[in-house]
């Protein structure tokens, strides 16, 4: 597989985690078939698995209106949002212009939007769409805010990404009503990947986040009305651990930069009916699994 599909970067993003859900859709037969993520994000495990032909469809979901659009201008106004990256000036003004479009979406036309997602996402330190500047409003750091920012590799992925748009369905609801009203309309050979805000210490890091009972509501969500195959990446701490303690989950060290080096423990969690593989190409994974599969 390829080292990079999505045109986002994300703090832990989840493209690495793309060979083990493909262990995931052989073992339950369901290659060839849907794919969801309800929190779309960067959708680092959508696109690998859709441009490498392992999906028929992709569904994306992003409540976060911004997120969206930068998604909608990827697939219906690429050929402008190449443009504009080939042509976009890396300066500080500049990024304080997108700064603010960002922050006021609903006042800006849907391109400039998505492209300013876009440009903060590579121009802020590990992707963070709310968090500072490569370098520095000075630009006095080793990297600058053009280290991010390769702008022939990005129109190149952003083609490949809108060459594929007939096997991409796009939208911008609430994720709870998004598991509700239109997951149970696809497909029975579908796999949901839920990889919601988490828990603790990453709220800058999301557009949109969650508060603790939300966490809590979201898990009965999950696991009394999910209608198809599913899994669920949390960070691993004991309030998620009890939320979903009737489930099989397994925990495993996950490595961020976010401004800083963080090591923590994240959790993987599956619905009843999923076939989980024995062994996984990823060696993180083995050493969990290797510890046996908690219930």
């Amino acid at each position: 597989m390829s080292k990079h599909r999505t045109p986002l970067r994300y703090p832990g993003g989840k493209q690495r985690l793309a060979p083990f859900f493909l262990e995931l859709l052989v073992e339950n037969s369901l290659v060839g078939g849907h794919y969801v993520e309800p929190y779309a994000g960067g959708a680092g495990v959508a696109m690998e698995l859709l441009l490498s032909n392992k999906i028929e469809h992709i569904h994306l979901n992003d409540s976060a209106l911004p997120i969206y659009l930068f998604w909608k201008s990827v697939l219906y106004r690429s050929d402008e949002l190449c443009r504009r990256i080939y042509s976009s000036s890396l300066t500080v003004d500049e990024w304080k212009k997108r700064k603010t479009i960002v922050q006021d979406p609903l006042g800006h036309d849907e391109l400039d939007v998505g492209f300013s997602v876009l440009y903060l996402n590579r121009c802020n330190r590990s992707g963070v769409i709310s968090g500072g500047l490569i370098g520095g409003l000075e630009q006095k750091g080793t990297w600058k805010m053009d280290a991010r920012f390769p702008r022939n590799e990005l129109i190149r992925r952003i083609e490949v990404i809108a060459s594929r748009k007939e096997a991409i369905t796009l939208q911008n609801w609430d994720a709870e009503r998004f598991m509700l009203e239109y997951i149970p309309m696809l497909p029975e050979n579908t796999l949901v990947y839920c990889d919601p805000p988490y828990f603790e210490k990453y709220g800058r890091l999301y557009m949109n986040h969650y508060k603790k009972d939300d966490h809590f509501r979201l898990a009965k969500v999950i696991q009394d009305k999910l209608a198809r195959k599913w899994v669920v990446s949390y960070d691993g701490v004991p309030d998620i651990l009890e939320a979903y303690s009737d489930r099989r989950t397994f925990l495993y060290d996950l490595q961020y930069n976010a401004s800083k080096v963080y090591k923590g423990k994240e959790v993987f969690i599956f619905s009843d009916n999923m076939k989980i593989p024995t062994h996984s190409s990823l060696s993180y994974i083995d050493e969990a699994l290797d510890l046996g599969l908690s219930s």
